[in-house]
Parts: C-alpha cells; structure tokens; sequence
C-alpha cells in the first residue's frame, strides 16, 4: 500500500517561494555596516519511532519527522539513520503511533460555527416539543429584550416529516422573537413576532427572487422562509456582541483542533470578519489556517480586487476566493432539479439568479485573477454552474484557475466528465451522503440518485476531489468524513455494505481529500497537505492507525497531538 521514502542525510532546508500562494515572509533584520546580527539558534525537534504517512504523492512512510522553531519540516526518513544525524536534536518517541499531515476542511463556516456556538443548539432534537424545551433553556440566559436565535432542527428526523409553523413558537413564545436556522442553513422558522419584524409585508401571492414564503390558507406566512426569503427576518436580527462573538470564536477554534483540523476553507466571510481573524493571529490566539473565500461578488470582492488577494504573513490566513450560491439545499426543496421533486409534484426547486446573472458574477472574480467556488446541490444548480464557469474561463485565459463547485452534490451522466474535461474541482462532503440518505431518495428517485454523492464516478472520470464537512452544518469532526468516504454507512453500520457502495473512495483517496487534494483546492499544496522536507509541520497523531484498523472504526479515532507550524497546539488528554 505505501512504499518506504529514501533517508536524506544532507539536510536541506526548503525556501522555495509559492507564487500568489505563499504570504510574504517578514523583512529581515536591517544590518549595520561593520555588524554582524544576532539571530537565536532554531530548536530542532525529532519525532521518532512513529508510523508517518506521509500522504505525498507516493504514498510514501517514514519513522521520523524532523522540523524546528520556525515550522518548517526540514527532513522525514528512517528513524536510526535520523537519529545518529541529529543527535542534539529535541527527541520525542512516540511508541508507534500514527502520525498523519494537518486535516484540512475543503468546504466549512468558521465563523458560522462561531454564531452557531452562541445560540440554542437544535441538532438531533427528534420533536417540535424537544426543539421548544431546547430553546426554553436557552431563554433563560436572555435578556428581556434578547431576541431567541437557533439552528439545526431537521423536520426529516421528526415522525410527522412536515415543515413547523410560527404557532408551533407562539404558544410558547408569544412576545420574543423566535429566529431558528435549519440544519443546512438555507430555511428559517419564525414565530409571529419575528414575522412582524420582517422588511416587508409578507402575506400574498408573490415570492421573492431565488426564495420561497410558505403561506397558509389566508395567504399569510405560515412561518417558514426558505433561502432567498429568509433575509426578509434576517436583516432585524441584532448583531452579535463582539466579546460574545470572539468567545464562540475561540470554542469553534478549540473544537476543531481537539479533532485534528489545522486548516479550513471558510465559505463566504466579509472583510470585518476577515479582520477579526487577523486581531486574533497577531494576539495570538487563532490555531489554525483559513483559506477564506468572499461572500459573493459584492463589497469584499470590490475590496479585494482593488488591493489584491491577502495573505497574512504568518501563513495562516488567506483570501483569493469567491463564493457564489446557484441554488438552494435538498432537505427544504431548495435545491434547483432540471425535473420536479419525486415527493412534491410542480417543485423544481430554486435557482437564486438567471444563469446569465451568475455568468457575470464570475466574470467580476476571474477579471481580478481570483478562484470561483459556486455553490450548487440539484443536478440543475450544478448544470447552470457548469456552463457558467465553462463560459467565464474562456473568457479569462490567464485566470490561475482551479475554480470549483461547491458540494457538486446531485449530478447527471452527462455532467460528471465536465469537471474532469474542464479542471474544475469537485468539492463534496462526504457526510451529507450519509446524513441525507435515509429520505434523499424520495426526493430524486431511484434513477437520479444514482448519480448524487457521485465520489467515485467524479474521480474515476479524472476530476479532482476536495473533501470537506460543511460545519456546522455536519458535524466539525473529520474523521466522519472520513468513514463516510470510505464505508457509505453511518456510524452504526448501516446499510449493510454501504448506501450505494460502488462510489464508495479507498482510505488513501479519503484522507487525500481531507490532506493533500483539499491543500490544492486552496492553492497550498507547496506548504501544507503532506509532510515532505520545506512544508510547514503541520501534523497529528492519531491514537489508532487510520489505514490499519477496521474501516467501521475509522469514525471512533481520537486525535491524540496536534501539530501546527511545529508547535504542539492540542494534546490529549
């Protein structure tokens, strides 16, 4: 399966420079003619007796890891060899363990997961009633005037399969607003009070663009908003405070390296959050990396191509990327399907704007040199962002490319060798297969789900794969993603062989995605994503062998260290 990597003993220190992709390192110390500066000695530090994948291109293993006080990775080989060539080296026995590089989360909301952190947590409730006792907790930590923020409930995971109404909420919540994200963030389910406070009158027969108002019989709204409509409550919601927020900012930052993430792609943050970040480097207290994409082409792009794309000098935060949205989600009907939905006759879905619309989106971003990442779930969604790509690079030539689609979830025959024949990245997660498989089916029907979660038939036709969760969406842990990729069950064994097993990936394929492919996806692959001389020492160790033990216990591995820039950022316990 891996093949052991030569042992380098000239020691050479990788200095290479990365293009756009590398941040600008800091300015040497200016020198006085007739001095000599003094720079401290770098501690250099050898891990050893540990089974390290290197999750290079070859698959390659070593014994030994070799970096030092300026994170960089000066060598990685066999351990007597290391050891008799760098005996003054700091020296860490690790009895065996697993060492894998950083996972890196191709498709996630930190900052989402910071707001979500601050309000009820409704994942799994499996009632109206539970969601409600829920947010009574909650409540009673609020402010008179406070309104009543949550998300994740899934009307899938309750035994009445329906969507809720504002009266649900008004019994228990006459006067406070009642504001509650679905679990995929693209509908929203609001009491009376909150309605009230919408921008407009939302009784009648119109929708707005690229969303959808559910009424009841009177035509007033019953209390769920869907995708394009849900700003019409959002935009009363109160900001956050800025010391709750850099709280629920510093518990996502701890959740995700306690599970072994050094680095995430953030799906669409504004420049004052791209600001909050770069507050918390300098203060250090930001244990990650972010590869941040905008949200969509208005303000921050206009920002970001009149200064061009930022790299902060620590490594650590990047932004050269524009997130546009074609289409809504699968479990609020949202997602745009070129037929209507097998479970709801005359629904085809949403598209958030004419394809044209988008087309010139894209155009804004690859006019500036900058990567496109497009949201799309329903086989339509993912046609419209097809073409409109396809259309936008040749208009572009000298765009660096690597433009992707974003979940590239529900997909037709046709369209799976696009990505290949126009090097556009597939970034998909692989728990949304697995969270939505128990009703997915009667949406699409046995004929379109054979091409939906399609991870196998995209890389067999020559597309690349970036892996990712969606947090908080999914859960934050990669080692899910990880299970999902390689089993198509959930964690308690079902279905037994796995839900449609023929896409399922091998376990160097899924780890690629999560390491060294997720890395390219961001323009990073020189620095991090594998553990190779001159890339930063961005590592875990895993308390049990990723590629050894039994695929069903993929999901239960802890994350012993974490590693980052060479730095022990998490251990455990």
């Amino acid at each position: 399966m891996f093949k052991k990597i030569p042992i380098l003993l000239c020691l050479v220190m990788c200095v290479a420079c990365n293009g756009e992709t590398t941040p600008q390192a800091a300015a040497p110390p200016q020198e006085t003619a007739g001095q000599t500066p003094v720079r401290e000695p770098l501690e250099k530090i050898l891990i050893h007796n540990a089974k390290i994948y290197t999750m290079d291109r070859g698959f390659s293993t070593a014994d030994a890891i070799l970096f030092d006080s300026s994170g960089r990775i000066h060598n990685v080989g066999g351990e007597q060899a290391m050891l008799e060539a760098f005996p003054d080296a700091t020296q860490i026995d690790l009895d065996g363990k697993a060492i894998i590089p950083g996972l890196i989360d191709s498709h996630a909301h930190l900052y989402g997961l910071a707001l979500s952190l601050s309000q009820a947590q409704l994942r799994d409730t499996g009632s109206k009633e539970e969601v409600i006792q829920k947010l009574r907790e909650q409540e009673s930590h609020l402010s008179e005037t406070d309104w009543l923020l949550g998300r994740g409930w899934d009307q899938n995971d309750w035994s009445i399969k329906e969507f809720p109404s504002r009266a649900d909420l008004d019994s228990a919540f006459p006067d406070r607003p009642v504001w509650l994200r679905r679990i995929d963030g693209h509908a929203g389910w609001a009491n009376s009070a909150a309605l009230a406070m919408a921008d407009q009158d939302l009784s009648g027969d119109w929708q707005p663009q690229g969303g959808f108002i559910y009424r009841d019989a009177e035509g007033q709204a019953s209390g769920i908003l869907v995708d394009g409509a849900m700003e019409l409550v959002e935009n009363s919601v109160p900001e956050i405070s800025r010391d709750l927020l850099q709280a629920s900012l510093g518990l996502a930052l701890q959740q995700m390296v306690s599970l072994g993430l050094t680095g995430v792609h953030d799906m669409g943050i504004n420049q004052p959050v791209l600001e909050l970040y770069q507050q918390l480097i300098r203060e250090g207290q930001f244990p990650t990396r972010v590869y941040a994409f905008t949200d969509g082409a208005g303000e921050t792009l206009d920002w970001l191509c009149k200064n061009g794309a930022f790299a902060d000098e620590s490594g650590r935060l990047h932004m050269r990327a524009v997130k546009l949205y074609i289409d809504g989600a699968m479990g609020s009907r949202g997602a745009a399907l070129l037929a209507d939905y097998s479970d709801d006759s005359g629904n085809t879905g949403l598209l958030f704007m004419p394809p044209g619309e988008l087309e010139a989106k894209m155009d804004k971003a690859m006019a500036c040199g900058f990567q496109v990442g497009v949201h799309a779930i329903g086989d339509r969604g993912n046609r419209v962002a097809l073409d409109a790509l396809e259309a936008s690079m040749q208009k572009y030539p000298e765009n660096p490319g690597r433009h992707r689609v974003e979940h590239a979830q529900t997909l037709t025959a046709e369209d799976i060798p696009r990505f290949a024949e126009l090097g556009i990245i597939a970034a998909m997660q692989p728990t949304h297969a697995t969270s939505d498989m128990y009703w997915v089916e009667d949406r699409l029907g046995a004929e379109r789900v054979r091409y939906a979660y399609a991870w196998r038939s995209l890389l067999d036709s020559g597309a690349r794969l970036a892996l990712g969760s969606d947090f908080p969406v999914e859960q934050v842990n990669p080692m899910l993603g990880i299970h999902a990729a390689v089993t198509r069950q959930d964690v308690k064994g079902w279905p037994p062989g796995g839900w449609y097993p023929q896409e399922k990936l091998t376990r160097e394929e899924a780890v690629r995605g999560f390491t060294l492919d997720a890395a390219y996806a961001g323009f990073m692959e020189k620095n991090v994503g594998s553990l190779e001389s001159g890339k930063r020492a961005d590592f875990i160790v895993l308390d049990q062998d990723i590629f050894e033990i039994e695929a069903s216990e993929i999901a239960g591995i802890k994350v012993l260290q974490t590693w980052l820039d060479g730095e022990l950022i998490y251990s455990y316990p």
